[in-house]
C-alpha cells in the first residue's frame, strides 16, 4: 500500500539517499557504452555477421582455427558490420534517453512520479533480463538487444526523471539535494566500466545481468513501499500543512518555495533559484490568487518557441549533443586507431595491445563520469553568481516612497534580477563552449595520454550544458512555459544527435577508421556554439538600455509632480 505524503515526508532522507544510489546504477548507465561494447564483442553479438573476408580485427575472440584451452570461452570474430549494428542499438538507446523527457513531462504531471518510477524499474529489469538471455545464444538472440537497449534508456530516464521531484521536501536544502540528484544521473556512466572489472575478474556475463536485474527489482520493491500516489506539491504549489511533531508537541508549518518550477525543470531550475528558507514572507493561497499570474499567461507560448534565445539554443544543444553522443559511441574505434595505425588487419601482437589499450582507457573514461558529482554543482555556482545582491528588501509601497523622496538616502545600487540572471547563463555557455573547443582540439591529437585530457573535458561539457540552458529558459521564460520548453529542446537535440550514426558509418567505412577528419568538421560545428552568448550579450545591453530609460521616465514624472506640488507649471 502506498504511504500517504505525510508519511512519505518522515521517509524523505531514506528515499533520498536511495534515490542518489539508484540513479548511479540505473539512470544514464547507456552512456558507458565504451565497456559495454567491449563485454557484447566478448559475447559474440553479431558476430556472426563477420566472415574470414570482412574481419578487421580478431582481438576479441582470436583466430577461430587456433588451438583453444578446453575452458576458454568461444573465439568470435569482429568486423566493421558487426560495430555497426551495435552502434546502432547505442544510438537508439541514447536517443530515447533524451527524447523521451517530453512526454513524460507530460504523464508525470497526469499520474505523478509514483507509476513511472515503477515502470522504468520495471523496463530496466527486463532489459538486463533480456541482454543476459539473448547472450546464451547470439547468432540467434543478438536483434535483440535492439528492444534490450531501448527499455534500458527509456527506463533509465524514467528513474531520472521521477527523483528530480524529491528535492521539493527538503526545503533549503533543495538546491544541494538538485545537484546530487543531477550529479548521480550524470556519473551514471560509470557503472558500466564498473561492470567490466567484475567481468574481467573472470563473472560470467549473463550471471552480472541476471543479478543487475534482481537490483531493479529491488528498485522496484523500494518505490511501491516508499513512494507516495500523491506528487510532491511543487514549489509555487507548496501550501498545505505538515504535522512535524517535536518531542510530542505537534507544530503547523506552512512551507512556500521558489517562484518557478516544472517537473521537467529539473537542470540548472533549481540550481538557479533562491533557497525557501531565504523567503521571509509566507504566502497563503488566496494571496496567489490574488496576485497578477496572468501576465505569464498572457505570453503565448508560440512566441518562446519562435524567440531568437530558444532557437540559438536549439542550434547549440543540437551541436553539443552530437558532439557528445558521437564520441561516446565512437571512442573504442578511435583509441584502436591510435595504436594499430588504422590497419585493416593488424598483427596479433598488435591486436592484443590495441584491445588492452581499449578497456584500459574505456576504464579509465567510466571512472571520470564521477566528476559530474563535482561539476554540477559548480555550474550550479556560476549561475548564482552575484544573485544575492539583485534580491530586493521587502518594504511596504510607503517605505519605498519614503526612501524615494529621502535625499539622504544612500543606498548601494541594486542589479537587476533578470539581467543577472541572463549574464550568468552568457557567461556559463561562454565557459562551456570554450571547454567544448579544448575538447575538440584535443581529440584531434594522435596521443593517448592526452586522450585523458579528452576524457575530463568531455566529462565537464556533459555535465556543464543541461544546467546552463536549464538556467537561461528559467530566466527569460515564464515559468508554465519552461517545462515544455526544456523537453522540446531535449526532443529536437536527441533526433539530431541521430545523425552520430552516419558519422560512424563514414568513419568506419570510407575514412577506414580515421576520425581526424570527422572531428575537425564538429570542432569548427562547435564554433557555433558561440553565438548564443554572442546574441545574449546584446539582449543583456537592450535590456539595460530599456531599463535605464524607463528610470529616465519615471525620474521625469517625479520631478513634473514636484513642480505641480509647489504650484509651477510649465
Amino acid at each position: 500500500m502506498a504511504p500517504s505524503l505525510s508519511q512519505a515526508y518522515r521517509r524523505r532522507w531514506w528515499m533520498a539517499v536511495t534515490a542518489v544510489i539508484e540513479n548511479l546504477l540505473f539512470s544514464a548507465v547507456l552512456l558507458g557504452w565504451g565497456s559495454l561494447l567491449i563485454m557484447l564483442k566478448n559475447e559474440g553479438f553479431y558476430s556472426h555477421l563477420c566472415t574470414e573476408e570482412n574481419v578487421t580485427n580478431q582481438s576479441w575472440g582470436g583466430d577461430l582455427s587456433s588451438a583453444q584451452p578446453p575452458l576458454a570461452p568461444p573465439a568470435w570474430l569482429s568486423c566493421v558490420d558487426q560495430e555497426e549494428m551495435l552502434n546502432l542499438g547505442f544510438t537508439i538507446g541514447s536517443f530515447l534517453l533524451s527524447a523521451a523527457t517530453l512526454p513524460l513531462g507530460i504523464l508525470m504531471d497526469r499520474f505523478g512520479p509514483r507509476p513511472l518510477r515503477l515502470l522504468g524499474s520495471a523496463l530496466f529489469a527486463l532489459s538486463c533480463s533480456m541482454i543476459a538471455a539473448s547472450a546464451y545464444d547470439p547468432p540467434v538472440l543478438s536483434a535483440l538487444i535492439f528492444l534490450a537497449l531501448s527499455l534500458n534508456g527509456f527506463g533509465g530516464i524514467c528513474l531520472t526523471f521521477t527523483s528530480l521531484t524529491l528535492p521539493n521536501m527538503f526545503g533549503n536544502l533543495s538546491s544541494t539535494l538538485m545537484s546530487l540528484m543531477i550529479g548521480s544521473y550524470a556519473s551514471s556512466a560509470v557503472t558500466f566500466p564498473g561492470i567490466k572489472l567484475i567481468y574481467d575478474a573472470g563473472v560470467p556475463f549473463t550471471v552480472i545481468m541476471f543479478v543487475w536485474s534482481s537490483l531493479a527489482c529491488l528498485v522496484f520493491l523500494n518505490c511501491f513501499l516508499n513512494w507516495p500516489v500523491e506528487s510532491f506539491p511543487a514549489p509555487q504549489e507548496i501550501n498545505y500543512v505538515k504535522k512535524i511533531k517535536l518531542s510530542g508537541l505537534a507544530l503547523d508549518h506552512k512551507l512556500t518555495g521558489d517562484r518557478f518550477h516544472s517537473h521537467v525543470s529539473t537542470v540548472g531550475l533549481r540550481l538557479s533559484q533562491k533557497s525557501p528558507a531565504e523567503s521571509k514572507e509566507f504566502i497563503s493561497s488566496e494571496e496567489r490568487v490574488d496576485k497578477p499570474a496572468d501576465n505569464t499567461h498572457a505570453i503565448p507560448f508560440r512566441r518562446s518557441v519562435f524567440s531568437p534565445i530558444f532557437l540559438w539554443s536549439l542550434i547549440t544543444m543540437a551541436m553539443t549533443q552530437i558532439r557528445i553522443i558521437f564520441y561516446m559511441g565512437s571512442m573504442n574505434k578511435m583509441l584502436e586507431f591510435l595504436v594499430t595505425g588504422g590497419q585493416e588487419h593488424p598483427s596479433e601482437e598488435r591486436a592484443k595491445e590495441a584491445e588492452e589499450t581499449v578497456g584500459f582507457y574505456a576504464s579509465v573514461f567510466g571512472t571520470l563520469q564521477l566528476l559530474c558529482l563535482v561539476s554540477c554543482p559548480l555550474i550550479g555556482y556560476m549561475m548564482d553568481w552575484k544573485m544575492k545582491e539583485c534580491e530586493e528588501p521587502l518594504r511596504t509601497r510607503g517605505e519605498k516612497d519614503k526612501e524615494s523622496s529621502d535625499p539622504n538616502a544612500n543606498q548601494k545600487p541594486r542589479r537587476d534580477k533578470k539581467i543577472q540572471k541572463i549574464t550568468n547563463a552568457m557567461r556559463s555557455f561562454t565557459f562551456t563552449n570554450m571547454l567544448l573547443v579544448g575538447f575538440g582540439i584535443t581529440s584531434l591529437i594522435n596521443n593517448l595520454p592526452i586522450q585523458i585530457v579528452s576524457f575530463i573535458l568531455h566529462t565537464m561539457v556533459r555535465g556543464f550544458i543541461h544546467s546552463c540552458c536549464g538556467g537561461l529558459y528559467a530566466a527569460v521564460y515564464p515559468s508554465n512555459h519552461f517545462g515544455t520548453l526544456t523537453g522540446l529542446q531535449s526532443l529536437i537535440s536527441a533526433l539530431f544527435a541521430l545523425f552520430q550514426q552516419l558519422l560512424f558509418i563514414a568513419m568506419v567505412g570510407p575514412l577506414h577508421g580515421d576520425p581526424f577528419w570527422i572531428n575537425l568538421s564538429l570542432l569548427l560545428f562547435s564554433l557555433a556554439g558561440f553565438l548564443l552568448p554572442g546574441y545574449l550579450y546584446f539582449h543583456c545591453r537592450n535590456l539595460v538600455k530599456e531599463m535605464q530609460a524607463k528610470d529616465g521616465t519615471n525620474q521625469s514624472e517625479e520631478a513634473l509632480r514636484g513642480h505641480h506640488s509647489n504650484g509651477q507649471l510649465q
